[in-house]
């Protein structure tokens, strides 16, 4: 029997002797916990750049690494890490990242120059890429059947409320935290969450016993490295002029991603473990489609934060705390939309997908146009219905689609699929992080017109979010038209035996 083999009948009667947790609900809360302080440092930090540039006399490209290295360690992490979860112990993991997080994060509000406090943030942003596929990993774990819906119905729902809430929250933190140190406090916070979510953690995560001799693949783990770092460097570099002097990282970061795809392929060729199961995006259902659409999502989705906080600053002067409550309806809608997704996401699968693109687009393009042409005064309250509007979607994609992503990834990849599909967002919002100020700064810099800027970076935002449609419409399209032949739902078909002999 083939090593593959083996770890199909090993996971086929694991899950046929599968016993529920009983605390597997309250474990939960801990990892989404941790999950949301991880994510949540991704956007918070946006609002007190200005801050943190005053307070440690820093230059604007010094200050965007603050925000940039966080997002590039998290990414280079996030496979890698899944599959040591997969491979060792997922508990021990995640504890030992979120322990690092934890200190990391006292690093970086203590510290006193820029170099110290980018050199912190590229660790507490590696601890954070080592934690986050654990989060998936252990719900896969923890739950099966209709229940590992409902939990990735909760995870989805992390991800989307934690990038959307960030700037209410920093402004919040620095409301109360006033003058140039308030900034430290948005560090600070994570401290006793993170110092609780340990100790509950040791006391409730289950702990993984991995059946049969693992390897790590290292020449795997180097090169998705450095395609990675190709790809995410020069966008990391961009407010500093990285994309016209290091175009040449992107051909060759796709050159080396296609040298670790045949890798991985030969490894599965050869009964060997790879660092990602090319599998993942060929045998098992909607796992690919989902990876495409999340990241085509999170190419408009992530850089709409920065352009907001851009345009309500610097162009209508609000303070960080009057700019975070601007944007607080899509946090709200976010939540709304995220908690009847998570019910309805088994019964109506991709079409719900469909239907939230439909209503982002509508409510972000809505409030594009209102700022654009509404009197400043009140057009910032004007558009706060359409802004829910928007948020209110993002809560019926983000979440489901993690859901129809990886409810049918088998436990034993968990971890890595986990960490590919993080990353493929983690790379969406690199672009649009870089693409969308950009573009906002440029027509900045023809006369001065904030509106404009808001509106033309909003437009190229949606213009990822239509190609994530289309995509997502595509697989819904040929969902219906397997149910139609064969009298069946898509969640049928996916528990069918030939489905589960393909996984």
């Amino acid at each position: 029997m083939t090593a593959s083999a083996a770890g199909d009948r090993n996971q086929g009667a694991q899950e046929a002797g599968y016993e529920p947790d009983p605390r597997r609900w309250r474990a939960l809360w801990v990892t989404l916990v941790a999950g949301f302080m991880s994510l949540l440092d991704v956007s918070i930090v946006v609002v007190a750049l200005p801050s943190v540039q005053r307070g440690l006399d820093a230059s604007p490209a010094q200050v965007q690494w603050v925000v940039s290295g966080y997002a590039l360690a998290f990414a280079l992490a996030l496979v890698t890490a899944g599959r040591l979860g997969d491979a060792l112990d997922r508990r021990r993991i995640f504890l030992l990242a979120l322990s690092g997080f934890v200190l990391f994060s006292v690093a970086c509000g203590a510290a006193p120059s820029i170099t110290l406090l980018v050199v912190a943030r590229l660790a507490q942003g590696l601890a954070a890429g080592f934690m986050a596929p654990q989060n998936s990993a252990l719900i896969q774990q923890m739950f099966r059947g209709a229940e590992r819906g409902r939990a990735f119905g909760f995870f989805g729902a992390t991800v989307g409320i934690s990038s959307a809430v960030g700037p209410l929250a920093g402004g919040l933190i620095l409301a109360l935290a006033s003058g140039d140190q308030g900034w430290r406090w948005i560090f600070y916070v994570n401290v006793p969450i993170g110092i609780l979510a340990v100790l509950l953690g040791r006391r409730l995560l289950p702990r993984t016993r991995p059946s049969g001799r693992q390897h790590v693949d290292l020449p795997g783990v180097l090169l998705l490295g450095l395609g990675v770092l190709a790809l995410m460097y020069p966008l990391v570099q961009a407010g500093s002029g990285g994309l016209g002097r290091l175009w040449w990282m992107f051909p060759a970061g796709a050159a080396i991603l296609l040298g670790f795809t045949r890798w991985q392929r030969r490894l599965v060729e050869r009964d060997a473990q790879p660092l990602l199961d090319p599998r993942l995006f060929t045998a098992v259902r909607g796992y690919a489609v989902g990876a495409g659409v999340g990241t085509l999502y999170f190419i408009g989705f992530s850089g709409v934060w920065l352009v907001f906080a851009l345009f309500y600053q610097d162009g209508l002067g609000f303070s960080p705390l009057r700019s975070g409550l601007a944007v607080t309806p899509f946090a709200l809608g976010s939540a709304c939309g995220a908690a009847v997704a998570g019910r309805l996401v088994d019964r109506l699968g991709r079409m719900l997908t469909v239907g939230g693109l439909t209503a982002v687009i509508a409510g972000l393009g809505g409030t594009a146009l209102l700022l654009r042409f509404a009197p400043l005064d009140v057009a910032p309250w004007v558009a706060a219905p359409v802004l829910f509007l928007g948020g209110f979607g993002s809560g019926c994609v983000i979440s489901p689609n993690i859901t129809m992503t990886l409810r049918d990834v088998p436990v034993r990849m968990a971890g890595a699929a986990g960490g590919a599909l993080q990353t493929g967002q983690r790379l969406g919002a690199a672009v649009g992080t870089a693409a969308l100020p950009g573009l906002f700064y440029l027509v900045l810099g023809s006369g001065d017109d904030y509106r404009g800027a808001l509106a033309t970076a909003l437009g190229a935002a949606l213009l990822g979010m239509l190609a994530s449609l289309a995509l997502a419409t595509s697989d819904w399209r040929r969902d219906r038209r397997t149910r139609q032949q064969h009298g069946t739902c898509p969640e049928d078909i996916a528990n069918s035996p030939v489905h589960a002999r393909q996984n």
